[in-house]
Order: structure tokens, then sequence, then C-alpha cells
């Protein structure tokens, strides 16, 4: 039986709606789907009832680098109504793109991002041809605000991704992608046998699977798995429409996920006038003054530009250019933001600044109860009831009892991993610091999903607070290159996080990038974060530490080598380059009688400074 290729565009109303109709009306034996692959077991988890937006959250770590990937779903998305549509009519669903761990997405954060950038040349044109600022217009303007009565759009789109695969270079991962896609493409046609097989996938990768779907073996791919000695796996995740949002920076599909989702359920009219509304309630909420005439003056001009544009209905861009039009009186000093992509530039008119929010939204998808969860989810929560910390609320602790530091330690772990809702308010902010008490902020409540969501995404680190917060530190500290601050930083924090063996590794690397070091400030950071922990630190465990006595002996050296190479000028004193100065007098002070620090050779290094 024929195969029906359904090319689309990520998170497009228009596509969600054909391929949903489409599916319905064939009821076919498989629906395959742009998706990763190592899900294809867990379906059912996923079409459990959440409430969108939500997402696979894939990630891989190996001894070198932690990886992470998104594949985001909305209810508009054309993937989330090709598997709901594909279980209503009985379909067998499976993902068929390659795992996030694969190397065609080493750099690549999200599995739906930038697909457009690979045509942009042709699409310019268009916009060109067309008279409209950019992509997301020219979608809408083709596509989106008349999808719904358009029997040629199969067509349309199938002319639109023809041309702009002609004129692009997929490049190797694309090319690895979609050889893997054909191999599950013919192998559900084979088995098919007299009943229909529908694809879905980006409309970029449309003509290439139906080249390479016409030949080739029939058996079902192997999903690739993690290579030898690394981790891979893929949970779902809590999403949000800001994280969509590209104007907020998300870079594929559409901006204002608000208007699309309104679009989605209540058509182009029902989404311009409630989102009218929407402007209008939030600039009032602001104190912004909108009068009843200002109201009308928006609708009209709505209106004329639909007309004028040659639309049905209101495209997004009617409806923005209306907007602001009739509430902004004054000349605008920058460009209207959805002329082009990006997030929205500081500065911005406040109405401006409103209709982007409103279009936007503030939607947070929700997971069903049942949803598994990665380990560290589970062990966060029972280590903060093991600690008296589930229930939230101001927390004082004090360090210097074994429960208190283990406190600590567990909330500090929990700010390494960026999880939201632990802000440590007062503590010490070196290891000299006399504070032996910290004063935290704990929000458990988790209203929003937020840090439901982060901790399934950190648990891409480790099973446990302590083994991600230290596979966290192993990260930042490979980040940070020779970057004296940055290691000094993550040395302290691996300090306050209990994660001796970091501390060890990122004294090493302090060590290791002294040499080379050539920014004095730095170094007199680094030197005064770890003379601190070698110094005073018996609550830390990092006290008299040998390791950390070899950097304090080659930071003072480096600074007052570079020291010497200064000279005064006309310029205000470099409080950065003070502060180096003290931190080695400090070592000089404190440290001359166990380490190999020459003092004479540094008071003769001051005399010539000053």
């Amino acid at each position: 039986m024929a195969v029906t290729f359904i090319g689309v565009r990520h998170h497009s109303p228009a596509c969600a709606r054909l391929v949903r109709d489409t599916i319905a009306r064939l009821r076919p034996a498989y629906v395959l789907v742009e998706g990763p692959a190592d899900v294809n077991g867990r379906l059912d988890e996923l079409l459990l009832g959440h409430e969108p937006p939500i997402a696979v959250y894939s990630f891989y770590r190996d001894g070198e680098r932690v990886h992470s990937s998104w594949t985001p779903f909305c209810a508009y998305s054309p993937e989330w109504a090709a598997l709901n549509a594909g279980r209503a009519a009985g379909a067998e669903l499976r993902f068929i793109d390659l795992p996030a761990w694969h190397p065609a997405f080493a750099e690549r954060g999200n599995r739906y991002a930038d697909a457009e950038r690979r045509y942009a040349d042709a699409t310019e044109r268009l916009c060109r041809e067309f008279a409209v600022d950019n992509t997301d217009v020219l979608w809408d303007h083709l596509f989106e605000i008349d999808g719904a009565d358009l029997p040629d759009l199969p067509e349309r789109l199938g002319a639109y991704f023809g041309l702009v695969r002609g004129e692009a270079d997929p490049g190797p991962d694309d090319s690895a992608r979609e050889s893997y896609m054909a191999a599950w493409i013919r192998a559900a046609r084979a088995d098919a046998g007299d009943r229909p097989v529908v694809v879905v996938t980006g409309g970029f990768h449309k003509p290439a699977l139906e080249a390479l779907a016409r030949t080739g073996g029939t058996e079902w791919p192997a999903v690739p798995a993690p290579g030898e000695d690394a981790t891979g796996g893929s949970f779902l995740v809590p999403y949000s429409f800001r994280r969509l949002d590209a104007f907020t920076g998300y870079q594929s599909g559409m901006p204002s996920p608000e208007y699309y989702q309104r679009l989605w359920e209540d058509g182009p009219d029902g989404a311009a006038a409630a989102l009218t509304e929407t402007v209008v309630t939030r600039l009032r909420g602001r104190r912004q003054v909108v009068s009843t005439a200002d109201l009308i003056a928006a609708r009209t001009l709505t209106e004329g530009l639909t007309r004028l544009r040659g639309h049905r209905s209101p495209a997004r861009t009617d409806l923005l250019d209306g907007l602001v039009s009739a509430l902004v009186g004054e000349d605008l000093d920058q460009r209207l933001p959805w002329t082009s992509r990006g997030p929205l530039a500081p500065g911005a008119h406040p109405a401006v600044t409103e209709m982007v929010a409103a279009l936007s939204g503030s939607r947070v998808g929700r997971l069903h109860p049942d949803t598994p969860a990665p380990p560290l989810v589970h062990d966060a929560a029972a280590e903060l009831e093991r600690l008296g910390l589930a229930a939230g609320g101001r927390i004082t602790l004090k360090l210097t009892t074994t429960r208190g530091l283990e406190r600590s330690r567990a909330l500090h772990r929990l700010r390494v991993l960026r999880i939201p809702g632990a802000e440590r308010e007062s503590g010490p902010a070196t290891g000299a610091d006399p504070v032996l008490e910290e004063v935290w902020h704990l929000d458990t409540s988790d209203r929003g999903g937020a840090r439901l969501a982060a901790l399934i995404e950190a648990g891409a680190y480790g099973p446990t607070l302590g083994d991600a917060a230290a596979a966290a530190l192993d990260e930042r500290t490979a980040g940070a290159g020779g970057d004296m601050e940055r290691l000094a930083d993550s040395l302290f924090d691996a300090a306050l996080c209990g994660c001796a063996g970091q501390s060890g590794r990122i004294a090493a690397s302090l060590a290791a990038g002294v040499a080379g070091a050539s920014d004095l400030g730095a170094l007199g950071r680094a030197l005064d974060v770890v003379l601190g922990l070698w110094r005073h630190d018996h609550v830390l465990g990092t006290a008299r530490s040998p390791l950390f006595g070899t950097v304090i002996e080659e930071c003072t050296e480096r600074i007052l080598w570079l020291a010497e190479g200064i000279r005064g000028g006309p310029e205000p004193a470099d409080r950065a380059r003070l502060r180096a100065l003290a931190a080695a007098r400090d070592a000089l002070l404190h440290a001359a009688g166990t380490l190999r620090v020459d003092r004479d050779a540094a008071l003769g290094v001051a005399r010539r400074v000053a």
C-alpha cells in the first residue's frame, strides 16, 4: 500500500490539522513521526494524558561531556497531533529519528531547532517576492490563515518544501538522519501489507525520504545505544510557552505560541478578538491608558490591514501592526520585534512589550501523575525529607554542627544544579569568612512546574544529589578552561557541596593554569579563595590541603612576577590588581612558615613596584 508523506513545519496549526485529518481519513497501519527512536518502548507513557506543552528530554553522559536535547510538543504541534490521531485510529506508532546521543545531534540542543536556517536563501527570496518581513509572516500568508479552507494545502506544502530543499545543502548530519528514517519507512511499508502508512516529518526531510524509501532493505532498524562507558536516556518534562517562543530565544517553529494556541482552538478571528482583549487588559493592569476609542481604532486598523494584505481573517502581524498603530502615539526608536527573529530588545516600548507578552503566553505544561521520573527526582525528595527540609520556608543552618553542614550541602547541591526554589540569603562568601551560619529560603511548592522540570533535566548528571552536583561541577571545570576566576568559584562551590573529589580536580586545574595566566585580578581572586579554604576551612574539610598549598605557592609567585611588569599611570587604581597584591600579602603572612613562599623575594618585588 502507498506511503503518505506529510512534510510539516514544526509547531504549525495548519500542518497539525492536516496531519490529524489525514490520519483520521486513511486509518493507517503505521504512523511514523520524526522523534527519538529510543522512546518507542514508552509511547504509552507519552500518551498518558499530559497537558502540553511538554517535551522529551534526552541526555548523554560520558567521561568527557554531558549533552542534553529536547523534543518539544504543544497542542498544535503536528507531531503531537500525529501521535494522538494515530492512537485514536488504532495505528502502530513509531518515532523514527536517531536518538539524541547520536553524533548527528552532538551540536544540537533541540531536535526541532534551526530547521529553517538550512534554506534561508530560498525563503528570503520568497519574502522579497511576496513583500513580507520574514519567514514567519510568509508562512502565515501562504498556509496558516486560510489553512482550514485550502483544499490544495498538501500540494502547496509539497511545492514549498520541494523548492527550499532543492536549494539547500543537507549536510552529513541530515543525511545520517534521513538514511535512518528511511529504513523505518521501508520496514513499516513491508509490514503493513495492503494498509496505508503515514509519515510525518519536517518538510525539509520529505523530498529525501520519498527518494530513499523507494529502495533498500526492509528490516526494522536497531536503535543506536550510547557508546561504551557512557549513559543516555530520555524522560518527559513539563515545558512552557516561554521556552518555545522565538522572542525568548527558541529558534524553530513559530514565535507567539499563545497566538497559535488560540488559532488552533478558535480560528484566526477568535484568536485576534481574544488577544486584543488580552493586550488591552495587560496594558490597563500596568496603568497604561487605553480608551474605548483606542480599542475601536485597533480593531478597525487590524481589519483594514487584513483586507489590504489579501487575508480573509487577521494574521498575527495584521493584529500586531493594528494594535501598535492604535496604541503607540510616538515614534519608536527600535524595529518592531515581529519583523525579525530573536529575543525582545531592552528598552522596547511598554505597549510593544505587552503585545509580545500577550501573544507569547504563560502556559506551562503538566505531566500526568503516573509519569516515570529519573532517579534524581526521587533522591532529591527523599534527601529533603530526611533532612527535614521538605516543608521549605526560611531556614537557618549552623555549619558547625553535623546536621547543619549536611543540610547546607544538600541545598548547595540544588543551587549548583540550578534547581529553582533554593536561594541562599546569607552565609560565608569565602573560606576565610568568619560567618558560620547560613540563611536560606526554600520553596518546595513548585507551582509553575519549573522545579520538577529542572530536576528531571539535572538527572542527566547522576542519580543522586551528590553525584549530580559532582558531575555538574566537573562540567563547569572543563568549560572554564584556563579562566582562573571561574575555576576559583567552582572550587568554592565544590567545598560548599562537600564534593571532595571535585575540589581536588578543580585545584589541580587551577595549578595547571597558573603558569599561563596573565590576568592579575583573576589570579588574585583564585588565590584569595584557595588561601581562605586552606587556612580556615575545617568546617568544609579543606584546611591545610597539600594540593591547595601547591596552588597558593604557584599563584603567589605568578602574581609577584606579573606585578613587577606593571607600571603606574594617570588612571585610577585598578581594584582587582590591588586585591591580587593583598592576596599575595596574606599568603606571605599566613603561609610562609608552611609553604615555599620566598618572603625576601616578595619584599624585593614590592620595593621595586612601589
